[in-house]
């Protein structure tokens, strides 16, 4: 299909297109809400964008579509530069987290719709459809709609659609209407809502309006799908699902895809690579694994894991140990150069509630009291308290721990994580992995 890559690209709203709530300051210089953001999609792959409400992700998206002007920097779609075209001529299918379906087309219509609007730009659905050459048409089955639309004669859609609702044996039916037909019922038998083709949106369960969503963005069979948040609006079972079929489908279709979403279990399942942003930039690009394996910052390493990361603060005292008022934690020796600098100064610690395990009284483990226990039938999570803390731990459910109960947590010294007090970097974010 097509690589994406976005080069430094800025956003900014200018101050009259923003209320009081968006501007607090009054200022008058607008709201820059993107910076400096370069991302590289690869040709096939599913990106995902994660990051906190109001980061910037969705409006990413919007830029990539074309529903919004870049103020600086370069957007790339298949080796072509679009900053200046329009939606319709990008080639991209976007899907919407309210479905955005036609209340008054049925569900075959609204798969049909996108395919019989490129008659309107016939011969301009990809730059340069004039230069392909015959033979290479059935590489490519938009272009060979396109075509075929471009040639066909004024009086046959008036035709077809004076005589669509009559009986099949009536009906006039196009050569490109033949070929409609023949996607829209692919795409509703990979979806399974082949059942549904004559239903009308209202009659759909709320999963069954996010697949025909999702049908009517593959059927035009784009360079580039754009997903903002589709399973939002979904139970959570249902979410499960979808999202599973989702991931099969773009492997199937093999059509790069950039996936918007708010949840970071979403992010961690479904991407071949993450984006984690915050304030209007891209804070860390990797595979899921690294991402919880090598955080880039504090910031990624709490927004990545559930429950969130636990963070102390402590003095190192080289070559590998972590002084804390109430603990003493030697940690492995490959840590020695990174903290040769910081030796006699404060670092912060991570570790995350996976880590911590019960222990014994020690000078290494930490002394906690429960506040709070979430026995979940293949695990219990523990709140405690160490000194004015609040701290997670992940333990076994055979173990009986009870609202008051002093325990010891012991940390797994391999699975640190360490963090600069001021900036907030990992203090290994430079190294190799």
């Amino acid at each position: 299909m097509a690589p994406v890559l976005i080069e430094n690209v800025y956003k900014t709203f200018p101050a009259a297109q923003l209320n009081r709530a968006a501007d607090p300051s009054g200022s008058h210089e607008g709201l820059t809400v993107l910076r400096r953001i370069h991302l590289d999609v690869a040709d096939g792959e599913f990106m995902v964008l994660v990051g906190p409400s109001g980061c910037g992700k969705s409006t990413l998206l919007r830029l990539i579509a074309g529903l919004e002007d870049i103020s600086a920097g370069t957007i790339w779609v298949g080796g072509q530069r679009v900053n200046d075209l329009p939606p319709k001529l990008r080639d991209i299918a976007m899907v919407f987290q309210s479905y955005a379906l036609y209340p008054h087309l049925t569900v075959y219509d609204n798969l049909a719709f996108g395919l019989r609007r490129m008659r309107q730009g016939a011969g301009a659905v990809r730059p340069g459809v004039e230069d392909i050459k015959d033979g290479d048409l059935e590489k490519d089955a938009n272009l060979e709609l396109a075509q075929i639309l471009a040639t066909s004669r004024w009086w046959e859609d008036a035709l077809g659609s004076l005589t669509r609702r009559l009986p099949p044996a009536l009906r006039y039916i196009s050569e490109a209407e033949r070929l409609i037909d023949e996607r829209v019922r692919a795409i509703a038998k990979m979806l399974q809502i082949g059942l549904l083709l004559h239903r009308f949106p209202r009659q759909l369960s709320g999963g069954q309006k996010q697949r025909v969503a999702l049908g009517r963005a593959m059927a035009r069979n784009p360079q580039v799908f754009l997903m903002d948040e589709p399973l939002s609006n979904l139970d959570a079972k249902l979410r499960t699902e979808t999202r599973a079929q989702i991931v099969n489908l773009q492997r199937q279709l093999g059509i790069t895809t950039i996936y918007v979403t708010h949840d970071q279990v979403e992010a961690m399942t479904m991407g071949d690579r993450i984006a984690i942003m915050n304030q209007g930039q891209i804070q860390q690009v990797a595979a899921p694994l690294e991402l919880y394996q090598r955080p880039a910052n504090r910031f990624v390493a709490e927004f990545i894991g559930s429950p969130t990361m636990n963070f102390l603060t402590v003095q190192v005292q080289s070559p590998s140990l972590l002084i804390h008022p109430k603990f003493r934690l030697s940690i492995p020796s490959e840590w020695d150069e990174l903290l040769k600098p910081y030796d006699g100064r404060t670092v912060i610690l991570g570790i995350r509630p996976e880590h911590l395990s019960l222990g014994l009284p020690a000078p290494k483990n930490l002394e906690t009291r429960v506040s709070r226990v979430e026995a979940l039938g293949s695990e219990t999570y523990l709140s405690v308290q160490f000194e004015g803390e609040t701290l997670q731990a992940r333990i076994a459910p055979d173990h009986a721990v009870t609202l008051g109960d002093t325990v010891w947590l012991a940390i797994a010294a391999d699975k640190v994580h360490l963090f600069d007090p001021d900036t907030g970097q990992s203090l290994r974010a430079a190294v190799p992995a």
